[in-house]
């Protein structure tokens, strides 16, 4: 008997009725993506970049290959020459496959020179896989156009010092962090 009021009353459809009505006048929570960005929170992790060192404007890589052994996707590849007279190593080759990426950002907290960066760069869709796989110059080229577009005048890294992590046992790179500062254009 109850069912058959209800039914005939048509409750349920004055319920749902009455949310609509109630909802209809809130602001929206979805946003229009193309006119409207959202904000990028902190510890954001997009787009992969080598930085480029303003005084040299050569990348700041030392092909220590720490990156790539600590990758748990092993996406990142990375090949070097060793010169004979200085011992040092010189970066030849340096591939990231962003779509095997899992964006952990274990790559970024192990450099020992803070080379390797995940920008705040988040718009990047493509219709060939080849455009996501990243060598040194497109990684470069990601840095020049993230700091370009980088509204703040230097730029550290959150991943560069982690809080909670005693100075003195990071690598002395880490220790203090150097800001990138932009160059005016």
């Amino acid at each position: 008997m109850k069912t058959l009021l209800r039914k005939i009353l048509f409750v349920d459809l004055f319920k749902g009725m009455a949310l609509t009505f109630k909802t209809i006048f809130k602001k929206p929570v979805t946003v229009r993506y193309p006119k409207e960005k959202r904000a990028i929170e902190p510890g954001f992790r997009g787009r992969h970049a080598l930085v480029r060192e303003s005084e040299t404007d050569r990348e700041r890589c030392i092909a220590c290959t720490k990156c790539a052994v600590v990758c748990p996707s092993q996406c990142i590849h990375i090949e070097y020459v060793i010169n004979s007279e200085t011992a040092t190593r010189s970066l030849t080759k340096y591939e990231i496959d962003a779509l095997r990426c899992i964006f952990c950002g274990y790559c970024e907290e192990v450099c020992p020179v803070n080379a390797i960066v995940l920008t705040e760069f988040y718009e990047y869709a493509s219709y060939s896989r080849e455009e996501n796989y990243f060598d040194k110059e497109v990684l470069l080229k990601n840095w020049d156009e993230f700091i370009r577009q980088y509204e703040g005048r230097d730029y550290i890294n959150k991943f560069w010092y982690l809080p909670g992590i005693n100075r003195e046992r990071l690598p002395v790179g880490k220790r203090q962090p150097k800001a990138i500062f932009k160059t005016k254009e």
